[in-house]
């Protein structure tokens, strides 16, 4: 996998601090992943997604999901074995895992179920309304003064 050098990211902008750390982190992140387990992510709606990972073998008490800091953090940690067979063949996989997905602003896990060795977790976009555009009526420069405006013009 190619390395790309941020540094002269930082060095010439001002105030983008965030989206080049937000870089950096989904960058290092990839690398240090070995793609288990596999994973999804689907745009449900305008401002709803959802993952998918594949979680076989895992009860839900022995998975996690987290937020904070802008990431969502799902781990898996399989109980202890308690009655210890003789594997001929162990072809399915039941290490522990940690998957960490950024998240934009604003959006938050909303729930999350285990369905056929699937985890799903649904998250959802919830822009504040200080934050969401709105329409401001232009008045006619007669109206502001208090001046009657004149239907003719």
């Amino acid at each position: 996998m190619r390395h790309f050098d941020l540094t002269p990211l930082y060095r010439s902008t001002v105030g983008f601090d965030r989206l080049a750390t937000a870089l950096d982190q989904v960058m290092s992140a990839d690398a240090g992943q070995n793609g288990y387990p596999p994973y999804n992510i689907e745009k449900t709606g305008d401002d709803a997604y959802r993952i998918t990972i594949a979680v076989a073998g895992f009860a839900e008490n022995e998975l996690g999901i987290e937020s904070r800091e802008g990431q969502l953090i799902v781990t898996g940690r399989k109980a202890a074995a308690e009655g210890k067979g003789a594997y001929l063949h162990r072809g399915i996989a039941t290490r522990a895992f940690e998957r960490r997905f950024q998240l934009a602003d604003h959006v938050r896990a909303a729930s999350a179920v285990t369905e056929n060795g699937l985890l799903h977790i649904d998250l959802v976009r919830e822009v504040p309304e200080a934050l969401k555009p709105r329409r401001i009526e232009i008045a006619r420069r007669g109206a502001i003064e208090g001046q009657p405006v004149d239907a003719a013009a």
